[in-house]
């Protein structure tokens, strides 16, 4: 490599660190992305076990705005080639993982991304005081890069520290062909989509199939978070419900106990039972408790810190470790950030986090303002310019509640309107003056209540004077001062995320625009 070190130095070519190189590569920053498999999406070539995505492909929309259709894509990277667009390679609404495989290796090629392919990371080190990172490969090899970029995605399982554990099959690696387990009683430990998905497999060779974990299960329907279980995972449920042999065991796993010619006893103590604790016979046992970041790589000089139970890096809103300057993140690494509340560990999310993420790196380092437009800072045309962007935006729409377009005011009647920032970021290029925030959120305790239980009120979409009762996805509208808590303004929900109404939704935010407006002339 040659000594000047690059620019930007980014390890994986899952899609976070193609998306990244797409930017990357269009600015015209000296970059390289490390690649440890032979091609890009090496995750999408084992993963999901049994081959079918739980991100949704919908190709017809009804709409012609490319910008809408993003919200039913969830797996397309952005780019401004129409011909990249994943709707193109499968019509299945939730495809296949294979197709995933293809599409990324096509970005890469068609995007001409600068990939090391065949490379894999093994130390990153940094000289005392900063500096440089350098990166060495498995052959020795150095990269020397002023920033370094982490898109490897979750690497390591997360294996509960249950005695016994390792003599379990793991999600990655447990046979999938279901005629493995025909006849067998199965435990699976976790309660997430991979052990549903798992089971789910099972249910017409397996015997008996337990699915164990000690927290509730949490459906994704209610939560809104996509990482909970979704209604394509949940076959299990039923049989266990109609008394199918199959059943939800809500307790903690306390041992595994291989006996000899390969079964197991496993002991269960049951949390709806105060903790009564039972030995259950098993043929196999599958660990799909998800997986976690693996900082092994980094010298103790460069080590992040992590988060949530230490299976994430802990990221600044500017998703950039919070004890080591100059070390960012992309992916789903970024999870810390809204953990099961948000999308950032799917690509509909974090493909809008790497481009903020490309934003903010272009601002720091190449003194590149971040993109903004002026408007005219009367209450008309900030509610027009608000209400334009809520019912069309797809970035606010896939991080509801992460990230923020943000209207900074100037004293001389105009305004400047900047899209997509982190709704929690401080500074430039916000300043400290007072701003603006738009989000797109679900409303307070949205998942309290069953969304389908039709005793459970709701708000009129004609009711304004409620609208922070809603339960739905909708805009709120915050206006941050010096030395004041910010004040709140809800646009009511509707039905169809159309927020055009001059009476229901517009009149009420430019009343708010004026109100805040002469709040901050006093």
């Amino acid at each position: 490599m040659p000594d000047n070190p690059l620019d930007c130095l980014v390890i994986g070519a899952g899609p976070a660190g193609l998306q990244l190189g797409y930017f990357l590569g269009r600015a015209g920053r000296s970059h390289l992305i490390l690649e440890a498999g032979p091609a890009p999406g090496t995750f999408f070539r084992t993963f999901p076990r049994h081959r079918s995505l739980i991100s949704i492909n919908k190709k017809h929309t009804g709409w012609d705005d490319p910008e809408l259709n993003l919200r039913m894509d969830w797996n397309s990277l952005l780019s401004d080639d129409p011909d990249l667009l994943f709707t193109r390679y499968s019509d299945r609404y939730f495809p296949a993982a294979d197709d995933m495989v293809r599409y990324l290796a096509d970005f890469a090629a068609a995007c001409g991304l600068r990939i090391a392919y065949d490379t894999r990371a093994v130390r990153v080190a940094r000289a005392p005081g900063g500096g440089p990172f350098e990166v060495t490969d498995q052959r020795g090899r150095t990269y020397r890069a002023e920033r370094l970029v982490v898109a490897t995605g979750l690497t390591l399982p997360n294996v509960p520290p249950i005695p016994g554990v390792e003599t379990a099959d793991l999600y990655g690696t447990a046979p999938t062909d279901p005629s493995v387990y025909t006849g067998q009683r199965v435990l699976v430990i976790g309660k997430g989509n991979s052990a549903f998905e798992t089971a789910d497999n099972l249910v017409e060779t397996a015997a008996v199939i337990h699915v164990a974990g000690p927290n509730s299960l949490r459906m994704a329907w209610r939560t809104h978070y996509v990482g909970h279980l979704r209604a394509v995972n949940n076959s299990l449920l039923d049989t266990y419900q109609l008394k199918s042999q199959n059943a939800l065991l809500d307790g903690h796993v306390r041992r595994i106990e291989r006996r000899p010619g390969g079964s197991y006893l496993v002991t269960v103590s049951f949390i709806r039972a105060d903790e009564v604790t039972k030995d259950i016979p098993y043929d196999r046992v599958i660990v799909c408790t998800g997986f976690r970041f693996d900082a092994s790589l980094f010298a103790p000089e460069c080590r992040p810190e992590t988060a949530v139970q230490g299976r994430f890096p802990a990221l600044t809103p500017a998703y950039e470790s919070v004890n080591v300057p100059d070390l960012y993140f992309a992916g789903t690494l970024t999870q810390s950030r809204d953990f099961k509340r948000g999308t950032s560990g799917f690509i509909h999310g974090f493909r809008y986090g790497v481009r903020a993420l490309h934003r903010i790196l272009e601002s720091r380092h190449h003194g590149v303002p971040w993109p903004a437009r002026e408007l005219p800072a009367d209450p008309r045309a900030l509610a027009d310019a608000v209400l334009a962007r809520v019912n069309r935006s797809s970035a606010l729409w896939q991080q509801f509640g992460l990230l923020a377009d943000v209207i900074v005011p100037g004293g001389d009647g105009v305004a400047r309107y900047l899209e997509e920032l982190p709704a929690d970021l401080e500074g430039p290029p916000i300043g400290d003056g007072g701003h603006f925030a738009i989000t797109l959120e679900y409303g307070p305790d949205h998942d309290k209540d069953d969304p389908f239980d039709v005793t459970v009120g709701r708000i009129r979409q004609s009711d304004a004077e409620r609208a922070r009762e809603g339960h739905y996805l909708h805009p709120v509208v915050r206006h941050h001062r010096p030395g004041a808590p910010p004040a709140v303004h809800h646009v009511t929900e509707n039905l169809e995320n159309e927020w055009t109404s001059p009476e229901v939704h517009a009149a009420p935010l430019q009343a708010f625009f004026s109100r805040q407006s002469a709040r901050v002339r006093v």
